[in-house]
């Protein structure tokens, strides 16, 4: 991945948790949402997480972030995103497997 391609995956993960932030009525500790990335072991997705994870804690939103066990790990996936909406998040964020 080029830099330019992971600043503009930091932005867009960081972009999305603002929207988040500001489209709900409730109070900002009332906000969850969940990063579901392909792998946790892919720098990429690493720094994804990181800019995340801190972009969630400056605006108070639970971001609880979730990765498959290899890349094209699809079931981890699905599993994760049905962690999320049984919790409650208010938004998913995910890089998607094929």
């Amino acid at each position: 991945m080029t830099k330019t391609a992971l600043l503009r995956s930091t932005v867009f993960a960081a972009a999305g948790l603002g929207l988040m932030a500001f489209t709900s009525a409730a109070s900002a500790a009332d906000v969850g949402a969940c990063l579901i990335t392909k792998t946790d072991t892919n720098p990429f997705f690493v720094k994804m997480k990181e800019g995340a994870t801190a972009k969630a804690k400056e605006l108070g939103v639970e971001l609880k972030a979730y990765a498959g066990k290899i890349d094209g790990d699809s079931e981890s996936q699905v599993a994760a995103i049905e962690s999320c909406i049984a919790d409650g998040a208010k938004g998913i964020l995910i890089t998607a497997s094929d």
